[in-house]
């Protein structure tokens, strides 16, 4: 089994101003648990399209139950390639995202399309779609329930990091407010705090058939 998900979103600038921000959106306040970003690969076709091949290096938050499942070395990790065609004549371009890392655990494949917004040339359009899938038996499916939550909340992060660096390349002065800086927190740490909650529950459960 595997789990779709698909949207549509929208970027305030330009086609062109996006496929620029594009490769300028590392580092950002949103992005924190991005570590590095290598071009692996990178031509330019007869017909002026920009091919290129990333490898992301991000944080890894796997559920505490899950790193059970994971080298230990690695839990913390997570190794994502990135594709991209930018075509200027069609003024689209396409990334192809997929993670070679923990891929037993969770496997996270999304394409993205950017193109101009048909009702306003000034905004540009964002197709996203997803598709998540775990061969981790007998927990497939709370994982993949795991993983689209994640997934969800990544987005938003990369919306607004895109929208930060937009507003940096137009003049404007992007600022990361409190209330959003102090929500992330404490969005956390009650994160944390379930996670502490489930393992203190199944040691508890554990010892009573010990």
């Amino acid at each position: 089994m595997v789990k779709y998900f698909s949207s549509v979103g929208f970027l305030k600038g330009t086609w062109d101003q996006v496929s620029t921000a594009f490769w300028q959106r590392y580092p950002n306040p949103y992005s924190n648990h991005v570590l590095t970003e290598d071009i692996i690969f990178r031509e330019v076709t007869p017909d002026s399209c920009l091919i290129s091949r990333r490898l992301l290096t991000k944080t890894s938050r796997a559920p505490r139950w899950a790193e059970n499942f994971l080298p230990t070395h690695k839990a913390r990790k997570a190794y994502i390639i990135e594709d991209s065609i930018v075509d200027p004549q069609s003024r689209t371009m396409i990334t192809l995202t997929w993670n070679i890392t923990h891929t037993y655990f969770m496997s996270v494949e999304e394409r993205c399309l950017y193109s101009v917004n048909s009702d306003n040339s000034n905004c540009t359009e964002v197709k996203r779609e997803a598709w998540i899938s775990s061969n981790l038996y007998g927990l497939s499916k709370p994982v993949q329930k795991f993983g689209l939550a994640r997934f969800k909340s990544s987005i938003t992060k990369t919306m607004k990091g895109f929208e930060y660096v937009l507003a940096r390349m137009q003049g404007e002065t992007p600022t990361r407010t409190l209330a959003e800086t102090a929500t992330e927190k404490a969005r956390e740490k009650a994160l944390a705090a379930k996670e502490k909650a489930k393992d203190l529950a199944a040691q508890a459960q554990k010892n009573q058939y010990v």
